[in-house]
């Protein structure tokens, strides 16, 4: 999603967190790799670092983002941020203050992403997780079921003012404007807020669609 969107001239370096199940035991697994891959994208000379697994800044409670965003910047001197980092100022920025959440996850990993949220200053509308625990299987969901899901959560909260789709494995770039035309309601999708914010924290400013 990140290449096809991001603007000419600008490149784009990966490197990956070993992370099977997004659980707390797995996403605690991954955590502890954070040094190692921030050290490899840094050999590259990037600009700014973006740790993009929304889940691994969230599982360990209000706060875990930004301390994951000190580790990086501690070991690499490399301004970085997080994909829940991103999302919040996202959600910010449009004046969200009560999304529906539509995401991959299991039951409590979708209970530890509204504390979150609550502790940051939102009121979750109403939230659904499609019940995935490998991270591979995330992968292979199509973006028309991501749609469905993100929709069918946006009916079940009439409140909410925005929509969010929670996932950096999840394939929604490709949901976002079919919602928004028939909700009329903002969205926001953990890949489109941190290639959103990466970009902005690297002084680059175009308007994407």
């Amino acid at each position: 999603e990140w290449r096809r969107a991001m603007p000419e001239g600008v490149c784009l370096v990966e490197t990956r967190t070993l992370l099977y199940d997004v659980t707390v035991e797995g996403l605690g697994e991954t955590v502890k790799q954070v040094e190692r891959a921030a050290l490899e994208l840094a050999s590259a000379e990037v600009d700014v670092i973006l740790q993009a697994g929304t889940a691994v800044a969230f599982f360990r409670g209000f706060g875990h983002d930004q301390e994951l965003s000190g580790r990086i910047a501690a070991v690499t001197g490399i301004k970085a941020t997080t994909s829940l980092t991103a999302v919040v100022q996202a959600l910010c920025t449009l004046g969200i203050s009560r999304p529906a959440i539509a995401t991959s996850y299991i039951a409590d990993i979708d209970a530890r992403l509204v504390d979150v949220l609550r502790q940051s200053g939102f009121a979750v509308a109403a939230i659904r997780g499609m019940g995935l625990k490998r991270s591979i299987d995330m992968g292979k969901v199509m973006p028309e079921e991501t749609y469905r899901l993100a929709r069918e959560v946006a009916s079940s909260g009439p409140d909410a003012d925005g929509i969010f789709i929670s996932c950096g494995n999840l394939r929604s770039f490709e949901a976002i404007e079919r919602l928004e035309i028939e909700t009329g309601l903002p969205v926001v999708t953990s890949n489109q807020a941190g290639l959103w914010q990466t970009l902005r924290m690297a002084g680059i400013n175009e308007q994407l669609p």
